[in-house]
Order: C-alpha cells, then sequence, then structure tokens
C-alpha cells in the first residue's frame, strides 16, 4: 500500500513538473514574414496611396502595428534577403551584391551559416519559403533546404522570377515543369496556404517572399484598374499589388479559420525601394523619399513594415522605432525563447519590446552598404543620417527629423557628427575576398558557371 501511494504521487509529481513544459510548448508562436520584391514604401493605402487599392495590408496596419522607420537589409535583392535571413548587416554579410551564376542561380551562401529557419528548426519549428530565393542555386550550399527550411517551392533564381509564366519552379530540388501559362505567383499563394493548412497543428515559421510587384509587370488581368487613364504597365503594377493584397487576405481569414490568429505573428515588409520612373511619378512609390533601389537614400532602404498578433500587439499602433532586415533574427529569438548559439555573429537587436509593449526604441545605430554599381555606405545616428555612394566619395550627412527628403546636405555645418558616422563606415564595414571594395570581382568555386560581369541587375 506505502508503496502503491508513493508511486502515485510520484506520477502526479510528474504531471505537474510535465504542465508548465507542455504549456511552453503550445504557447510558441508562430511566425510568418511577408516579403514583397520591390514595393514602394509609398505603394501601400496605410503609408498614403491614393490610387492603389490594398485593403488588407492597410487592414492589417490598422488591427496591428505600422512602423515608420523600417529598413531592409539593403537597396537590392540578393543581400537585402542575406540580411533578413542571416541577421548581419551588409559590412560583414556573405552576400553583398547581386552575382548570378548560370545556368540559374545566385552566390551561394556558404554551408553552415546560420538563418532564422535554422533557429526555427531547432526550437521544434516546421518550416517552409516560397516564392523566391536567390542566395544559392540548386543542390549548392546555399539552397533552401540546407539553409533550415524543411520546404522551399518557387523560383530559386532571382532573374527567372522576372517571368511570371515559367516553364518551371522548384520544390526543394526537384524541378517543377509548368506549361508557360501558370501565373506563378497564384500557384505560389496556394501552395503557400496549403502547407499552412497541413502544419497548423505544430509552430510553424513561413518565409513568403512573394515576387510582386518586381518588374516585368505581367498579371493575368487588370482587376479594377482596366478602365483607368494610366499606360499599360502601370495598370498591371497596381493590379499585382492588389492581387498581392487579396492573398494576405486569404492568409489572414485561413489564420482566423484554424485558430490560430492569437498564435501568431505576421509580419510585412519589401526588400528595397522602387526604381521604376513611371511608378515613382504616378504612384509616388517612395512617397516623400530621395533616391530608390540602389542608392543609400531612405527611397533605397526605408520600406514598409507592418506587424499583426492579435491579442499581443495592440491595434492601430504607429511605432516610430528605427529597424532594419538584420533584427529579424534576433527578434524570433526572444520570442520563441530560443538561446542564439555562440558563432551566430548578429549585428540585429530584438524590436520584441517595440512589438509587444509598444515601445519607440532608441538605436546606437544603423548601417547599410552595397557593392552595386559600386561601393556605397549608409549608416543612421539617432536622427542624423549620413551617407557616401562610390569608394571615397564625401560624406553627405542629413538630419532626418527635419528633413526626410534628404534634400539638404549639412555636412559641412556638423563636422563633429561626419567624423563619428566615418569611425562607424570604417569600422562596420570588414572587407570580403568575394565582395572587394572596387569593383572587380575574384572568382568563387561553385557548382554553377558565374557571368563574366560579375553582378547583374536584380
Amino acid at each position: 500500500m506505502i508503496l502503491t501511494r508513493m508511486f502515485h504521487r510520484l506520477v502526479l509529481i510528474a504531471a505537474a513538473l510535465a504542465l508548465p513544459l507542455a504549456a511552453a510548448e503550445t504557447s510558441k508562436p508562430n511566425i510568418i514574414f511577408i516579403l514583397a520584391d520591390d514595393l514602394g514604401r509609398g505603394d501601400l493605402g496605410c503609408y498614403g496611396q491614393k490610387k492603389i487599392r490594398t485593403p488588407n495590408l492597410d487592414r492589417m496596419a490598422a488591427e496591428g502595428a505600422r512602423f515608420t522607420q523600417a529598413y531592409s537589409g539593403t537597396s537590392v535583392c540578393a543581400p537585402s534577403r542575406g540580411s533578413l535571413m542571416t541577421g548581419r548587416h551588409i559590412g560583414h554579410a556573405i552576400i553583398r551584391a547581386n552575382r548570378e551564376y548560370q545556368p540559374e542561380g545566385q552566390e551561394p551562401l556558404p554551408a553552415g551559416t546560420f538563418t532564422v529557419a535554422a533557429l526555427c528548426r531547432s526550437a521544434g519549428y516546421k518550416t517552409a519559403a516560397f516564392g523566391k530565393w536567390g542566395l544559392g542555386f540548386v543542390d549548392s550550399t546555399g539552397a533552401p533546404d540546407k539553409m533550415g527550411f524543411d520546404l522551399f517551392f518557387g523560383y530559386n533564381c532571382q532573374r527567372q522570377a522576372h517571368n511570371y509564366y515559367p516553364d518551371h519552379l522548384w520544390r526543394n530540388r526537384e524541378r517543377v515543369e509548368l506549361d508557360g501559362k501558370t501565373y506563378s505567383h497564384d500557384l505560389i499563394a496556394k501552395e503557400a496556404l496549403q502547407w499552412v493548412r497541413a502544419n497548423a497543428g505544430s509552430p510553424f515559421f513561413l518565409y513568403l517572399a512573394f515576387t510582386i510587384p518586381h518588374a516585368r509587370y505581367q498579371v493575368p488581368d487588370l482587376g479594377p484598374y482596366a478602365n483607368e487613364s494610366w499606360p499599360e504597365p502601370m495598370k498591371a503594377y497596381a493590379a499585382m499589388i492588389t492581387r498581392l493584397d487579396a492573398d494576405i487576405g486569404r492568409l489572414l481569414a485561413l489564420l482566423k479559420e484554424l485558430g490560430l490568429d492569437g498564435k501568431t505573428l505576421v509580419m510585412f515588409a519589401s526588400d528595397n525601394g522602387q526604381d521604376n520612373k513611371n511608378c515613382l511619378e504616378l504612384f509616388q512609390s517612395n512617397g516623400p523619399l530621395r533616391g530608390s533601389k540602389r542608392t543609400m537614400y531612405e527611397g533605397g532602404i526605408r520600406v514598409p513594415g507592418i506587424a499583426r498578433w492579435p491579442g499581443r500587439i495592440k491595434p492601430g499602433t504607429v511605432n516610430a522605432t528605427p529597424w532594419a532586415f538584420y533584427d529579424f533574427l534576433p527578434t524570433v529569438a526572444e520570442l520563441i525563447s530560443q538561446p542564439l548559439p555562440d558563432d551566430a555573429k548578429t549585428d540585429g537587436t530584438s524590436i520584441a519590446p517595440a512589438l509587444l509593449n509598444g515601445e519607440t526604441m532608441k538605436r546606437d545605430f544603423l548601417y547599410w552598404e552595397l557593392h552595386e554599381p559600386r561601393f556605397m555606405q549608409a549608416v543612421r545616428l539617432g536622427d542624423w543620417k549620413a551617407a557616401r555612394h562610390g569608394l571615397g566619395a564625401p560624406i553627405e550627412l542629413y538630419d532626418l527629423a527635419k528633413d526626410v527628403a534628404e534634400a539638404r546636405d549639412i555636412a559641412a555645418d556638423h563636422p563633429d557628427i561626419v567624423q563619428r558616422a566615418d569611425t562607424i563606415l570604417k569600422r562596420e564595414h570588414v572587407e570580403s575576398s568575394l565582395w572587394p571594395d572596387k569593383p572587380a570581382a575574384k572568382p568563387s568555386k561553385g557548382k554553377g558557371k558565374r557571368k563574366n560581369a560579375g553582378t547583374a541587375k536584380k
């Protein structure tokens, strides 16, 4: 009898100890990061757009937080996405520009690179990426299935992603043949929603890297813009963005249907600013910001930033916290209570206090650089923004609190701030043999063959 009582007591103690673990397991939030491609900050209604309809993204901002000072990793595709995945700014990053391999693919991330997907997988998450990759050709060291993703479906090569009616996509290393008549965005969105439904019973990380609205401007129909007096490409551009918005609406509806609404953080951003002259003029795609893609001005790197998590993020929040893509990985680490390995080498800071408590966080500095078409750098110090476009070019200085359009270079009036900026620009840039400060590029070993030009526009 005594032994029986002792046994029952041990069982109860074990059950009590297991409860917190089970609660912790079920409390892990799902993480979804939606990335648009070349979407200007001003293309969304919640950022001032008047002509293009984005009701679901506007609702997402109203039901969550809209960040007024969100930044990409840099101002072109591959390195910006690499920064998002690895938590490194471009001065320390492996990928610092677009670089092509033939027949398809880009410069790969090296084997063993720590990514946000690897972080989530180590915490027991299901992981998937849909859309556009651009960080390593199929079966290379940087292929998504080697970077922590259980499943990838979409364009491995960002150059191939220019065509919305491709003859193939990739499911991990399997080439999926298509008829050249299927609109890839619709197929990618369908597959992503199916994956969410199939994995609703476990915590998951979904990286939804849509190709819209990167040129070419192709869309099955012009929707509500068919009768506008705009040029046909601009009708298509607007219709693409509204189509993207509709699929985000379907995703949010699915989360609600599955009972995952309050368990899921959904974030939205763009990989860089817009550079199409017609978009900038007709739609004011970059808003009042100077510059565009491939510059270090705000129009190239300041992007929309929206976050929604019902019950955790206060609805209607407008937050001025400056943050950049390399903050995403440490933010996820904090939210899922997963420690970073010692060799993660991340440059970011968790913005969880801004997300969950609405705090306006202060940053010592934010740093960017780019090696396409030439070496460029920028640093933000509080409201001061310093930039130089070209190796050895003079440092320009702007006060973003008074001059968000960067219209007046006041470097001559503030030599002390220029000196501080110069110190950080020199310190944060670690030279890479793959990406020397001058345009020449060293050949690298790889399965594919690199184009002679070394870089190509994306």
